[in-house]
């Protein structure tokens, strides 16, 4: 490597490390090559953490919970008394209010980790224990009479203040370690094993159906050992049977199943997993992690970042869109390997057309509507089918077996099945034959940084992941078709096409229970919850990374905060993944918590019971939700049943049941139409309402709701809902995430207070008007 390519990769590192300084001078480069450049890196790591240490983040110390003291009178007896005299509370307030106005003493603490907020708390605290406490330590007691006495100064009560403080505030006794413990800057180093290894990594890049996942399948067949990582669980069953079909005995590895294709149980020497399942301690020859832009998923991402960090393998062949490859390769180079990129081009094209569906009536074979939501979903599927046309019905809470018997249908030329209706489900996965893709709508809810859900127009990666499935080289479409259903969504949709896709520029960690039990040792007493909020308060990560959100950690954390349980084994069931916003499988993530927690196993009979077992088939849409529900429980037990065998024991007859639930969800799809109608037989076109309501309401929107829509590049939101569609134009712009309540209720103040202006103008008018009449009249009397 050369001196220039040296200063160059410093100078990149440099401007995403937002705490650094300027200390990488030109001479600070040296030519070195293999794992001398690897020493000479991690040197320059650890001189970066070093220097770091002293500019550390102040702690977010709202996040700091009091400790509860539990003191015993007669530890302390009555000796200060006994040496003293008793003292006088009234005097002993007028001392500790005194204390605690004084700015040196407030400033000493600040020195000490006690900022105001703590400061405040704290002193309460020891106020507290001072006058209420019968018996005080005896040196306390003595120094509080000798200030009383006038003996003493009011400083003297610092260190017992102190004292007190760290009681309640055990963290301020070992900061310094929790920062240890929670310094990120470094994630290589978590992985001793790889980085005792010199990996060759390669970088398959490309847009979707450009066969640059099957090049890297390819290479992981050829080798002696290997392990496939993908993001869903369809792509490692594909990954799975593909190898066993090639002659290359494959395992399969997944949240929920463990397949081993020796009857004996024996590990093949290849094994296809979902990514968060794959082992960063046993050696392969060669690798393969599928979509890699997924490192910077907000939730997910630090599964990528593992994987990519820690595999122990020869070759790691990673796979993605072109965005990420400077970002690979940067990453790269804090582990001392070099990136190989091979480029590949989509091997069918698709075309942007001119004119939108508008019409459910203009629907051709071939066609796949894409919406948001799974009441879009609902309604266009009625539509379709009360047009004599059969679609096929795709989301993401269906389980994985009625996902592929939906595809199946679809794909299958002898069915008279040719059209589909689907979310974003079907941007990975699936192998479709889709003549053209219509986007229902361009807007979708997001989770934002803050954990906050909110409407955001689609992204250029997300557009172009779902318009890449139209057309398909192994599939009898070799062109594809794009377009939207609404007008106005087309020039949206092709500006969105239009764009680049934004460079990938971090990777996402997320503490492990390691971290999180050392935290638990020094602050014994804080909740699971309050842990992982102090440890990303402390955490430092440098510009390459960023720690990923953590809220449904903490949802499921709260929600067994109260069920008896260790740190080790709370932390796995907070892992689990489950849906928060089913709260049948919540009740059930908790009941599994609580009968986990008295040591009684949960068989096969309890979770039958549990679960209502056997269960009839769906007679409306509320009754289908349920269904996918006990699917996503009884697929929580699996999940629980590989970490903690003893304690679930029945998995064979679990899974037997989950077939045939598979089975009866099926059933419910395939004549979903027959449900929506028994859930709301008065359903009607969302395509035509919307036009008709276009037509009666568009005179109406009013200057304010103008720039609102503006703003939102004419999106239209969730036109098709599950139901009849609210005729308020206001409530239709909140539900579609034009308008938020809070700007809504302010338009109404402005509207009302227009209102009532143009009320007084109309009145002054008038009474003028009929003051100038009355005039006339007067006069024409005269």
């Amino acid at each position: 490597m050369s001196v220039n390519r040296c200063v160059h990769l410093f100078s990149r590192l440099q401007r995403h490390i937002n705490t650094r300084t300027s200390r990488i001078t030109s001479g600070g480069c040296r030519v070195a090559s293999g794992s001398s450049l690897l020493h000479k890196q991690q040197a320059v790591s650890s001189r970066n953490v070093s220097s770091n240490s002293s500019s550390s983040k102040p702690p977010d110390t709202s996040l700091f919970v009091p400790v509860s003291l539990k003191t015993d009178p007669a530890v302390h007896g009555t000796v200060g008394a006994e040496l003293t005299q008793p003292l006088d509370k009234n005097e002993l307030l007028k001392i500790l209010n005194r204390f605690y106005k004084k700015k040196e003493m407030q400033k000493l603490a600040a020195d000490h980790g006690l900022d105001a907020r703590l400061f405040h708390q704290a002193f309460i605290s020891f106020r507290k224990y001072v006058l209420e406490m019968t018996s005080l330590p005896a040196d306390l007691h003595i120094i509080l009479s000798d200030i009383c006495c006038g003996a003493g100064h009011i400083d003297d009560v610092y260190p017992y203040f102190m004292r007190h403080a760290k009681q309640i505030f055990p963290m301020l006794d070992c900061m310094d370690d929790l920062r240890k413990i929670s310094d990120l800057r470094v994630p290589a180093d978590w992985y001793p094993e790889a980085r005792a290894i010199q990996r060759k990594v390669i970088f398959h890049a490309g847009p979707t159906n450009s066969g640059k996942t099957y090049h890297a399948i390819q290479r992981y067949l050829a080798a002696k050992s290997g392990v496939y990582c993908g993001p869903l669980k369809l792509l490692a069953h594909e990954i799975f049977e593909k190898s066993n079909n090639a002659g290359v005995p494959c395992d399969l590895v997944t949240g929920e199943e463990r397949t081993f294709v020796d009857s004996e149980g024996r590990a093949a020497g290849h094994v296809a997993c979902t990514i968060e399942m794959c082992s960063v301690n046993t050696p392969y020859e060669v690798a393969v992690i599928d979509e890699i832009q997924m490192i910077r998923d907000p939730s997910r991402g630090w599964a990528w970042t593992r994987a990519l960090l820690g595999l122990c393998a020869e070759e790691i062949h990673v796979c993605g869109e072109p965005a990420a490859i400077d970002f690979i390769r940067e990453l790269m180079y804090s582990t001392g390997e070099e990136v190989e990129v091979h480029t590949y081009q989509r091997l069918t094209p698709f075309s942007i057309l001119d004119h939108a569906v508008e019409s459910l009536d203009n629907l051709r074979p071939g066609d796949c509507i894409v919406c948001f939501s799974k009441n879009d979903i609902y309604s266009i599927s009625r539509q379709i089918e009360a047009r004599g046309l059969e679609c096929a019905v795709i989301y993401g809470s269906l389980p994985p077996g009625t996902k592929l018997s939906q595809a199946k249908k679809f794909n299958n030329p002898d069915d008279p099945c040719k059209i589909l209706v689907a979310t974003d489900a079907i941007g990975m996965g699936l192998n479709l034959s889709i003549k053209r893709i219509i986007f229902n709508s361009l807007v979708k809810p997001n989770i934002n940084e803050k954990g906050e859900k909110q409407m955001e127009t689609i992204s250029t990666s997300q557009a172009l992941q779902i318009a890449g499935r139209a057309g398909r080289f192994s599939s009898k479409f070799k062109e594809g078709e794009v377009t939207t259903m609404h007008r106005d969504d087309l020039p949206v949709l092709k500006e969105i096409l239009s764009h680049t896709v934004d460079p990938i520029e971090t990777a996402g960690l997320h503490p492990t229970a390691e971290q999180i039990e050392m935290f638990a040792y020094h602050l014994p007493d804080a909740t699971l919850s309050n842990l992982l909020d102090i440890f990303v308060s402390l955490s430092q990560v440098d510009g390459l990374y960023f720690v990923c959100n953590i809220d449904d950690f903490k949802f499921l954390a709260d929600m067994i905060q109260h069920i008896p349980l260790n740190l080790r084994s709370r932390y796995v069931f907070c892992t689990a993944p489950i849906n928060k916003k089913q709260p049948f499988v919540c009740t059930s993530f908790l009941k599994f918590a609580r009968q986990f927690s008295r040591d009684e196993p949960l068989t096969f009979d309890w979770v039958c019971r549990h679960v209502s077992w056997p269960l009839a088939p769906p007679k409306n849409i509320k009754d289908l939700v349920h269904l996918e529900a006990v699917h996503d429980v009884l697929d929580l037990y699996l999940w629980l049943s590989y970490r903690f065998m003893d304690m679930f024991p029945d998995t064979a007859f679990v899974r037997q049941i989950q077939r045939e639930l598979d089975d009866i969800i099926q059933q419910g799809v395939r004549n979903i139409t027959r449900l929506i109608r028994a859930t709301d037989p008065n359903i009607t076109d969302p395509l035509q309402t919307q036009s008709n309501r276009r037509s009666q309401t568009g005179s109406n929107i009013g200057a304010a709701s103008s720039s609102v829509l503006t703003k939102t590049r004419g999106q239209r939101g969730q036109r098709a809902s599950g139901g009849v569609m609210d005729s308020s134009l206001a409530s239709r712009l909140v539900r579609d995430g034009l308008l938020t309540p809070d700007l809504l209720q302010q338009l109404q103040k402005e509207w009302s207070k227009d209102q009532k202006q143009e009320n007084a103008s109309q009145n002054a008018f008038d009474a003028q008007h009929h003051n100038n009449n009355h005039g006339k009249r007067k006069k024409k009397k005269k």
